[in-house]
């Protein structure tokens, strides 16, 4: 899935592409909305909130889309092929005179009126890049539940919207704990620092086209997708194990030399989970 950074990416190439110009083609492939045609309204902008996409439109209209896991926005110029995937997967159109966005695979498509947007991003907490950040708040929402993992507390999007699979990862690694501590074990000058640390790390790779974290050139990422290389820091082999976020279960990585708190263990047959021990 698409995290934060990624989102806010797609964000700005739409908002460029589109705000500012009156749509001459619009073509929204869903059920609900096929009947709608938004051309002769101007796109006023295009934002992201959390992992959420924005695109607001003249008459108070608002067009949410989510990717999830395989969705995508594609710009393309005048006689440009579109190279998003076969046409059966196009679920959104919207063109200008100079631009055509098309959304690919897209599982949420919404329009709403711009007043009504809250239904879908109001319940979202502090936004890693967005104006509403507020890390005293993201860290009192995460605190709120004590014996939840860090792990699955970091990625619901309740507590601070814009973190995945490889930022907990990443993060976890950098505090030096686990993400099946619990979130009310972490350290108090540790846990002091996890939203600026969030923070930064999301603002960082925002501009990149390739994410890092750890400033080494041609080593992009200290634990994410890396089991069994060896750690960059200890050379210990890097651990991955499944880990629930409250929908589904997402892989882990982990070094358990440089990371302190609980862990699955021992490591199973391929297909046998892991049980988790202190």
């Amino acid at each position: 899935m698409p995290e934060g950074d990624t989102v806010w990416q797609a964000a700005r190439r739409l908002h460029e592409a589109l705000a500012g110009s009156v749509l001459t083609r619009s073509d929204l492939r869903v059920p609900r909305y096929a009947t709608v045609d938004l051309t002769g309204r101007a796109v006023l902008d295009v934002t992201s909130r959390g992992k959420h996409l924005l695109t607001r439109v003249e008459g108070g209209l608002t067009l949410h889309s989510h990717l999830r896991m395989d969705g995508s926005w594609k710009v393309y110029a005048p006689g440009q092929r579109w190279s998003g995937g076969p046409g059966h997967q196009i679920r959104a159109i919207l063109g200008t005179v100079e631009r055509t966005a098309v959304g690919y695979r897209l599982p949420v498509l919404d329009l709403v009126r711009t007043a009504e947007e809250e239904r879908f991003v109001g319940h979202l907490g502090p936004d890693l890049l967005g104006p509403d950040w507020d890390g005293d708040r993201a860290l009192a929402n995460l605190l709120r539940d004590p014996a939840r993992p860090l792990g699955e507390a970091l990625l619901d999007q309740r507590n601070l919207a814009g973190i995945g699979n490889v930022y907990k990862s990443e993060l976890c690694f950098l505090l030096g704990v686990t993400p099946w501590l619990p979130v009310g074990a972490l350290p108090a000058e540790r846990a002091a620092q996890l939203p600026a640390l969030a923070k930064k790390l999301l603002e960082v790779n925002r501009d990149r086209p390739i994410r890092a974290t750890t400033g080494q050139r041609g080593q992009d990422l200290f634990v994410y997708g890396r089991a069994p290389r060896p750690c960059l820091r200890c050379g210990t082999s890097i651990r991955v194990a499944d880990q629930g976020d409250g929908s589904r279960e997402r892989p882990t990585y982990w070094c358990p030399r440089c990371q302190a708190g609980p862990a699955p263990s021992p490591a199973p047959r391929r297909g046998h989970r892991y049980r988790t021990t202190p």
